[in-house]
């Protein structure tokens, strides 16, 4: 499947090394002021080639809007946006084209579909998340007209971070980091893989505030499974947290429930969700990365006709997947709550400002 959402939902198609990746996102509600340069501006943040800490391929991810705008305003119809890829250099996988990378989908996808896309992983590649920050970015547009925030950051590089959010240094931070005590402890560990020709693994955190009761649809579409499913949709995901998480599994109820008082609850640790519905407070969502599989040691393999070779891997690629990570969880984030927003109320911008305020 290539889609993704149900009343807001988009399709993304393209390849690493092709000419271009775009998206087709449908379900944007009309009348939605279209804020091309905010879109762009989310795109660079996930843009590669920003720093050390990323890949050093440059693409300068400028979108094109083709379809679904006019005069500055959203009408209704599926809107298309495409980015064209300027900076590939398929020779640098030339030598690997009948060789599986470990720890990659080229194993799985050519038993899938018995073609080998040897440039760059083509469309398993992680080059596909910047249509889903082009969607994301869209609705957020949705998102702003009600004051709703979705922020993410990077909690933990390598294991070193912790629960200490500061999701307004993580903005500024050259990696995303939430806590600026750890940064410099962070961006050394991902150096010294870089350094070694290794990678690190990584937790991204999504905060979502200021969310109406009443998003998620028991019991097969709610809200905590949904954005589960985003999450673990994206490259190198491994796994998902909400709330307290797998911490709650070492408490006793009477630690883990959240009680109230007449301001309303007195801890987070269901995070805004009780029986997949929010509830009012905000949305923590932990997301973990695993080590970027490109790494330029060694390594034992198999080709295509099953005979075991040694992969001396080349190409451009980032030490540590979770930092721009985040940025596409914070963009998926976004996709559901416009999603779920639109199943409670109409298909209009009018018609979610009235939900929401009622």
């Amino acid at each position: 499947m290539n889609s993704f959402g149900r009343l807001f939902s988009f399709t993304t198609f393209g390849e690493s090394h092709g000419k271009a990746v775009g998206v087709v996102i449908d379900g944007v509600p009309a009348g939605l002021e279209f804020d091309e340069t905010f879109i762009q501006d989310e795109v660079d943040r996930r843009r590669p080639g920003r720093n050390s800490f990323a890949t050093a391929r440059k693409e300068s991810d400028k979108i094109e809007v083709l379809s679904g705008v006019f005069e500055g305003k959203t009408t209704g119809t599926p809107i298309g946006i495409v980015i064209y890829n300027t900076n590939q250099k398929s020779k640098d996988y030339s030598k690997i084209r009948d060789i599986f990378r470990p720890g990659h989908a080229d194993f799985t996808y050519f038993h899938k579909y018995g073609i080998r896309d040897y440039r760059g992983g083509g469309r398993s590649s992680a080059r596909e998340t910047v249509a889903r920050v082009v969607a994301g970015a869209v609705a957020k547009l949705v998102l702003r007209e009600l004051k709703i925030e979705v922020l993410s950051g990077v909690s933990h590089i390598h294991g070193i971070g912790s629960s200490d959010y500061n999701f307004h240094h993580a903005r500024k931070s050259e990696i995303y980091s939430l806590t600026p005590k750890l940064e410099e402890a962070q961006k050394q560990a991902i150096l010294e893989a870089k350094e070694n020709h290794d990678s690190v693994g990584g937790t991204a955190v999504v905060r979502i505030k200021h969310i109406p009761i009443g998003l998620g649809e028991p019991i097969y579409y709610k809200l905590d499974a949904v954005l589960a499913d985003a999450m673990m949709s994206i490259n190198g995901v491994k796994g998902v947290e909400i709330g307290s998480g797998i911490d709650s599994t070492t408490r006793l109820g009477s630690e883990n429930n959240d009680e109230m008082d007449r301001h309303g609850f007195i801890s987070n640790n269901a995070g805004g969700i009780l029986g997949g519905i929010s509830n009012g407070n905000y949305i923590d969502i932990k997301v973990h990365f695993k080590p970027t599989p490109s790494i330029f040691r060694p390594q034992t393999t198999q080709d295509i006709f099953g005979n075991v070779q040694e992969l001396k891997l080349k190409g451009r690629h980032d030490p540590v997947i979770a930092v721009r990570g985040s940025v596409v969880a914070e963009a998926m984030a976004s996709i559901v709550l416009v999603d779920m927003l639109l199943l409670n109320m109409g298909r209009t911008i009018d018609g979610i400002r009235n939900f929401y305020h009622k």
